[in-house]
């Protein structure tokens, strides 16, 4: 295989078989072949290694915080499933709102590989993050429509000739968002998953926020790192360590007063 195009590594939920709160080191990842579809040398680096004898913080939670905790991790468990209408009409409705003006070819088809997914068959991409990743990416769409097409098209900045693929891209903000909070424990044992549960009671939509605003930070970080692909990894990790540092900010209000909340547009 040309270096170039390498290999692209879905990283699949933690969840899936496990008990809630177990170690992500018991996960593998999942080697997936990709042609020009492609993240770095592998994303394991984005599921933090630990072992059973690393000692965490258990933060307590009011009884909304429980109840709002529960219905976000009931998302997460959900698997994209071709054969589900509501799952089929999700992806149509991706399509719909990220080219207007093209002709809908079906649920399979070349054409989804203009929007950055590895192949003809989407839901194949769709194993690292589950039905919540469509979910995020609707969201974005509709709620901050220019960004997401400035994403989507490679709009803004000095691009690499070898750009990460935008859908698969945020296939993998969705799971790094998920063990950056650690949101599949039972509780917070994070003080950022801590702080993230407060805005969740306020804005039932906070995850989904919050991923509109790491994407585009990710694309910011990639344009001053001038990243090319090899590079997916370190502007994944300086994403990541970048909102983690916004979001412990002292006497933060909410989601919005998150400094890089000001690269979106809608």
């Amino acid at each position: 295989m040309d270096d170039r195009e390498g290999t692209f590594v879905a990283v699949r939920r933690i969840s899936q078989g496990l008990d809630r709160g177990t170690a992500c080191h018991s996960t593998s990842v999942e080697v997936v072949a990709g042609s020009a579809a492609w993240l770095g040398r592998g994303l394991s680096c984005v599921c933090a290694q630990r072992t059973d004898n690393d000692a965490r913080p258990s933060f307590d939670l009011t009884a909304a915080q429980e109840e709002c905790l529960q219905k976000l991790q009931s998302r997460i468990d959900i698997s994209y499933d071709s054969s589900i209408p509501d799952h089929q009409e999700a992806l149509r409705l991706l399509w719909r709102a990220s080219f207007p003006d093209q002709e809908f070819c079906g649920l399979i088809s070349e054409q989804w590989k203009e929007m950055g997914w590895q192949g003809k068959d989407p839901s194949t991409d769709f194993r690292g993050g589950g039905f919540i990743s469509l979910e995020n990416l609707l969201y974005f769409a509709k709620n901050f429509p220019k960004s997401f097409h400035d994403l989507l098209r490679k709009k803004e900045g000095d691009r690499a000739l070898w750009e990460y693929p935008f859908a698969v891209a945020g296939v993998n903000i969705t799971f790094m968002l998920i063990q950056m909070l650690d949101l599949e424990a039972v509780k917070p044992r994070t003080l950022v998953g801590a702080t993230f549960l407060k805005f969740l009671t306020e804005n039932e939509s906070a995850f989904d926020l919050l991923y509109c605003i790491a994407f585009k930070l990710m694309d910011h970080q990639w344009l001053a790192m001038h990243a090319s692909y090899m590079d997916f990894n370190s502007v994944m990790k300086a994403t990541s360590r970048q909102l983690e540092n916004e979001l412990l900010q002292d006497d933060l209000t909410g989601l919005e007063a998150l400094p890089s909340h000001i690269l979106l547009s809608r």
